[in-house]
């Protein structure tokens, strides 16, 4: 399998901040999906010390924080992520950090209207100065779309035509575009700001309900949830497979993590997440950058000691053994 790419990669991605920062080519990046603390044992974060937990992170070199989006607590699901919206979180990180790419993990797009999605994510790249990185999904809850009057069952479809509609009006000027399922642009009316660097970079998020060639054609990148390592050779080959010629998008993954205080605990696959010590880390994360993938977004709902303890661990030790020559 070739990790190659395939076609070179879009000059205006080339210089984005937010996207150089995140994926490199054929090298490994560490982020956070918020909140920044462990709470194995409830659904709901604390959000304390937050910003200065986001500050740190920023500071101490990794790539990017990702927000989640939850509209409303399931029981049956148990974990909030980070309780606040995660556009209006976007704004008040934007006034805390400086260098660190701000993304989301994604956007629950068949939830919301795509124009305000749009109005709201060049209004943040505004504030970060091309640090956004727009993640888009169809969410994992079904409950939640009666809430909405919003049907599951046609999630695939609205999702394609509202990442399409966010697109065309981020990045031309009056546009026209014609919807089945949200409304009509005419050239009389424009979108403003437009993006602080050409263009903001979308990303799928999950799967989406769609198949690999639409996300190969129409995303900047892929990010998905963990999933059998044994798993990631194959996974990748058809992910590169269906570019068809196309720049190579990449990929990445988001997990449950939980780092031992041991620096010599062995790696555990713990649910849906990992648990090891730092040299475990170490190893796996050596090994999955030679399998090409780009990106590692590390939930700490998890975690069972302090986040900053474990921040100052992973700068320390694991952020130094991937940073590029």
């Amino acid at each position: 399998m070739s990790h190659l790419p395939i076609g070179p990669l879009p000059s205006e991605l080339q210089t984005h901040p937010g996207y150089r920062r995140v994926f490199k080519p054929g090298q490994l990046t560490f982020g956070f999906i918020m909140p920044l603390e462990g709470y194995p044992s409830s659904a709901f974060p604390t959000l304390d010390d937050h910003q200065r937990l986001a500050t740190l992170a920023d500071e101490a070199g990794f790539s990017a924080l990702w927000m989640r989006d939850v509209p409303f607590y399931d029981p049956n699901f148990g974990d909030t992520g980070q309780m606040l919206d995660p556009m209006v979180y976007l704004g008040f990180l934007a006034a805390h950090t400086r260098r660190i790419a701000l993304g989301t993990a994604g956007i629950v797009l068949t939830l919301r209207d795509p124009l305000i999605v749009a109005k709201q994510a060049v209004s943040v790249d505004q504030l970060v100065q091309g640090r956004l990185l727009l993640g888009m999904s169809t969410g994992d809850r079904a409950v939640e779309y009666p809430a909405f009057g919003l049907d599951y069952d046609n999630r695939g479809e609205r999702f394609r035509e509202a990442f399409e509609l966010i697109k065309t009006v981020t990045e031309q000027p009056f546009p026209r575009m014609s919807t089945t399922h949200y409304g009509t642009l005419r050239g009389d009316i424009d979108l403003i700001p437009k993006p602080a660097h050409t263009r903001i970079p979308m990303l799928v998020i999950g799967r989406a309900r769609q198949d690999f060639a639409w996300m190969a054609r129409h995303s900047d990148g892929w990010i998905w949830h963990l999933s059998d390592f044994r798993q990631i050779p194959d996974l990748l080959d058809a992910w590169h497979t269906s570019h068809e010629g196309n720049w190579l998008r990449p990929y990445g993954y988001g997990a449950f993590f939980d780092l031992a205080d041991n620096p010599n605990a062995p790696l555990q696959y713990v649910g849906n997440g990992l648990r090891a010590g730092r040299k475990a880390l170490i190893a796996l994360l050596h090994h999955q950058q030679a399998q090409g993938v780009s990106h590692v977004a590390f939930n700490l709902k998890a975690l069972r000691r302090p986040a900053a303890d474990a921040l100052a661990e992973l700068a320390e030790f694991v952020l130094p053994q991937f940073i590029a020559e």
